[in-house]
């Protein structure tokens, strides 16, 4: 097992490992637990309730759908119902998408109840489940509804990946790589050295680069919890968001079909074409970007939708201030400059290289 420490204003630790969700009893005694979970992990919320002394099921949709204003409403109607005070705890046991909406159901209700953890997902163990930033989509794009609420504790039972489809361990990876390219190039070279290995939740290979994601993560999130916003190089939180602006907009427009990492994989490629053009980026790293997308199995093209669509939803990006659209960019793996207001009509040229190559 590996423990990283979170610390920041509220400090906690993320346990990664095998078994390591049986350690939810000891953090939960005293309390009634709201256990946020879709049908599809079952397999672990049957057991986890029986470790529990006072427990309910609040149950979700899977994925995206899960982050719903209606679904949100559902679980606040619940817990009303259940009695639920400032002494209990919720519990987020699920993907990115379960933790992200448990995380707000806690963030809110009664404003801000304990909360704790359970990534079953690559990208919920290497991302969303660690630093405190919670939310649902609404129509007009996603994670626009949220609040930071950090947890008492998150618990990255590798066992849950055995039962993932190698789709979604390929969209977690996408996320680990992020972190390789932003913070801690050591994970890129794992990844290229055996990317087979990394997509086996078994190896030590996969145990490393997950545990480096969180570490990444860990620094970050403790030095800027609530995203303050960031000018050149001093990049705080928002460097996390590499490959996100146009990432999100593609999950927008294809309805959530994409997972996240999907998108992201196409997104990084993007902000690495445009770092090349603005930052003078290595076309080498362009490149680099594309041959770790594609020995991982991951999408290095897309044209699903037309660009001047994605354009206009890059406009309710978070990292957008005023009519000013803003990129996180890289001069160099490990090495993150903010990129503001970059010229329209090399914005669309970098777009350009996404689409496929026709023989």
């Amino acid at each position: 097992m590996s423990v990283v420490e979170v610390n920041g204003p509220s400090p906690y630790q993320v346990r990664i490992g095998a078994a390591v969700s049986r350690g939810l009893a000891d953090l939960t005694v005293g309390s009634r637990v709201a256990l946020i979970h879709p049908a599809s992990v079952e397999f672990m919320a049957g057991p986890l309730r029986e470790s529990l002394d006072r427990v309910f099921d609040i149950e979700v949709p899977d994925a995206e759908a899960a982050k719903t204003a209606t679904v949100l409403a559902g679980c606040w109607d619940r817990l009303a119902a259940e009695g639920m005070t400032r002494g209990d705890v919720v519990v987020g046991l699920g993907g990115g998408a379960t933790t992200d909406l448990a995380g707000f159901v806690a963030a809110t209700w009664m404003r801000g109840v304990t909360l704790i953890q359970v990534p079953t997902t690559v990208l919920g163990m290497a991302d969303a489940a660690v630093g405190g930033k919670t939310g649902i989509n609404i129509s007009a794009g996603k994670n626009l509804v949220g609040a930071f609420h950090e947890p008492k504790a998150v618990l990255c039972d590798t066992d849950a990946l055995a039962h993932l489809p190698l789709r979604e361990m390929r969209s977690g990876m996408a996320e680990i790589v992020k972190c390789g390219f932003i913070n801690d190039p050591r994970i890129l070279s794992i990844v290229e050295n055996d990317p087979v290995a990394v997509l086996d939740p078994a190896s030590d290979a996969f145990h490393e680069v997950l545990t480096r994601a969180v570490q990444v993560k860990a620094s970050v999130v403790a030095a800027d919890l609530t995203e303050s916003t960031s000018r050149g190089t001093d990049v705080g939180r928002e460097r996390l968001n590499y490959g996100h602006t146009l990432a999100h907009a593609i999950e927008a427009h294809e309805h959530f079909t994409w997972r996240h990492g999907e998108a992201d994989a196409v997104g990084m490629i993007f902000a690495a074409e445009l770092s090349a053009r603005e930052l003078g980026l290595d076309r080498q790293v362009v490149d680099r970007t594309r041959e770790i997308m594609a020995g991982l199995g991951l999408l290095t093209t897309f044209e699903g939708t037309e660009w001047a669509k994605l354009r206009a939803t890059m406009n309710l990006d978070k990292k957008t201030r005023g009519t000013m659209l803003r990129f996180v960019g890289i001069s160099a793996p490990g090495h993150v400059t903010m990129i503001e207001g970059p010229d329209e009509h090399e914005l669309e040229e970098c777009f350009a290289t996404l689409a496929p190559v026709v023989d």
